[in-house]
Parts: structure tokens; sequence; C-alpha cells
């Protein structure tokens, strides 16, 4: 195992800058997602560190060894690629056995690395079979078990499941999640898909227009984002946003929008500047709940989707223009449609952002 550093790593495509002075470590062991949009920076981050694109500036480390301009060989690194880049002459066992061959290792070592492998991967009966005789997931184990075979310092997975049904990822995603926690290696796993980033990482990383926007444990960045960008990304369906201000009702602070007034936080007035500062309120659909009392949310509903034990309804404040609203409720909500419906909002659970910075506004110590 080994730790991964990158220090001040920019990329730039001629007057294109895509990687803007990103920082980040990896601890020994540890799974880290680059989480973001297409053409983010993420999988440009990525090849850098395997060595596939050059770095314009900053320092990659590995276990403290200063890699940055080594050849790919040379890192002690191990990469599965979105396409899986199997050689489609050759048999399982020698695809997985390809780089140990090259390297010229005895031929016991490399049938003992690959059966090892195999059966971990649980593809000991694939072993004579070309690709194109393997199904996606297969053909995935087969990647991850090139790999593997290598025992090298860090596993590095660019987008590994994309190309696979929803069924089949969801089953891949426990299998490397179980790998991860039988073998122990430094990971760095890109991918756009923020289902994989929660259920995968020990840290997720992130990334918007080449910046690191936040890092936190799955955890942290669901329950304490640290701007709107990431406050809108992760969670599904996305938080909603309303623009709202400080304001006082018969003694006590509200915040005051288009069509609602909700209490304040308890923390809000001293994280705010002054009464003319304008916020942006979050809040998840998850926490909102239909009630017959006054106060909360006024929508009227116009979709109903149901989903089993629970159903999402979408539908905008009752007010001329009103903003369009989500939240999730449990049950069969089909007698809501076309319905006016007060959703009680747990003010426990709001954030609030600076309009202007779009920075969170919520203390640390409040989750």
């Amino acid at each position: 195992m080994a730790e991964l550093r990158l220090h001040n790593l920019v990329k730039r495509f001629g007057d294109v800058t895509v990687v803007q002075q990103l920082d980040l470590s990896v601890a020994s062991g540890e799974f880290v997602v680059l989480l973001g949009e297409s053409g983010c920076g993420k999988s440009t981050t990525l090849r850098m560190v395997a060595g596939l694109e050059d770095v314009t500036e900053g320092r990659i480390l590995i276990n403290g060894r200063d890699v940055t301009h080594a050849h790919p060989m040379a890192r002690d690194i191990a990469m599965v690629f979105q396409n899986y880049a199997l050689y489609p002459h050759m048999d399982v066992a020698q695809n997985m056995s390809f780089a140990l061959r090259l390297a010229g290792r005895p031929a016991a070592e490399i049938a003992t690395k690959v059966a090892a492998a195999a059966k971990v991967l649980n593809i000991e009966h694939l072993l004579a079979r070309k690709p194109k005789e393997l199904s996606g997931g297969q053909r995935q184990r087969v990647a991850i078990g090139r790999a593997i075979v290598r025992e090298p310092q860090v596993f590095l997975f660019d987008e590994p499941l994309s190309n696979l049904d929803a069924k089949l990822r969801g089953h891949m995603r426990a299998e490397l999640a179980l790998l991860h926690e039988r073998l122990g290696k430094t990971t760095l796993y890109v991918t756009h898909d923020q289902v994989e980033a929660m259920t995968l990482a020990d840290r997720i990383v992130i990334f918007d227009k080449g910046r690191i926007q936040q890092v936190g444990t799955p955890g942290e960045v669901f329950n304490r984002p640290a701007n709107l960008f990431v406050a809108g990304f992760i969670g599904t369906p996305t938080m909603n946003f309303f623009a709202a201000g400080l304001a006082q009702e018969a003694g006590q602070p509200v915040l005051r929008g288009s069509g609602f007034v909700l209490p304040a936080p308890a923390w809000l007035p001293a994280a705010v500047d002054g009464p003319g500062q304008s916020l942006v309120v979050g809040v998840r659909p998850q926490t909102l709940r239909p009630t017959a009392e006054a106060g909360g949310l006024p929508i009227k509903v116009d979709v109903v989707e149901y989903l089993g034990t629970e159903s999402q309804i979408v539908g905008h404040l009752q007010v001329p223009d009103g903003q369009r609203i989500s939240a999730i409720v449990p049950g069969d909500a089909k007698p809501l449609l076309h319905q006016g419906v007060r959703l009680a909002v747990d003010v426990q659970a709001l954030h609030v952002f600076d309009a202007d910075s779009g920075l969170s506004l919520k203390p640390r110590s409040h989750v």
C-alpha cells in the first residue's frame, strides 16, 4: 500500500486549463472517488496520475517518490478503463497475465497469480474464453483481474461500470466494495455517477470546471454541502432551492421568499452579515412531508411518480410563476395529483447559502 499525493497539479491543452492547481492526498489503503460532470477534469487528473497525460505544472508522489515524469510502467500503478481494453485475440488467462509476461516473470509465478486473481473474482471457469465470448460484467472482471495480478501500489479506475446496465452496475458496485475490503489497496476512482461515489468511497472529491469544490466523506458532502454546486449535484432528486431573505415576524427570525415564510434555523442570524443579504434556501425533497397544519410550503401538485413504497411529487409554489418543487413522500400519492398541498419543512434540515458567493452559511457544528 502507498500514499498518493497530488501537489498543485495543473493541466492545460493550449490556452484551455482543464485542471487548476489541484491538491489532494489519498491515504494508504483509502478509496477516494473523483466525482463530477463530464468534462470537469476528473478523468484528465486520473490519466496524469497514470502517466497517460503530461503534467503542465505540479507534482505527483506515490509513497513519497516523485513520479510526475516517470514512465507509466515505472509508477507501480494499475488502471482499469471504461472500455475494458482487452486484447480480442487473447483468452482471459492471457489477457490477465500480459503485463507479467511482458515483464519476464517466471511462468509458475504468473500461473499462480492469475489463478489467485481469478478465484477472487469468481472467473476461474472463464480463463480459456476469448473476450467476445464474455458478457459486459465478465469482461470488466477480467480487466480488474489484469490489474490485480500486477499487485500495484495504487489502483486507478476510470468509470469502470458506465458501460453496464443498471442491475449489473449495482452488482458490480458490491463486488468492488468487497474487493477493496479484501485487498486494502490505495484506490483512485473516477465516475459521474453519484450512487457509485456514495456507496464506494471513503472520501469523495467533487469536481467542477477543473477545480475541487469539496472533499469529504459521503455523509459530509450530502449533509453539509460546502456550496450551491455541491448541494445541487449531490442527492436524487436534486435539492430544492429558493431565493429568500432573513426577516423578523412577531419578534422571531424568519426566512421570507416568494410565496412562503419559514422559521429560521437558530444558527442563521449569527451567520448573516445583515438584513439586506440575499440568501438561497436549500431543502432536500426527502425532508418534506404533506401536512394539514399552517405554514410550510404551499404547492399545487403537477406530477406524481409512484415508486412503490414511496412516491415523488413534483409541483409549484402557489404564487404567480411559482417555483418548481419536488418531494419524496411515503406510499401511493396519486390522490394528491392536481391538489393544493402544504409541505412541512424540517427547519433543522434546512441549508442556507449566500446568494452571491454560493457558499454555505451553516456552521460546521450543525449537520
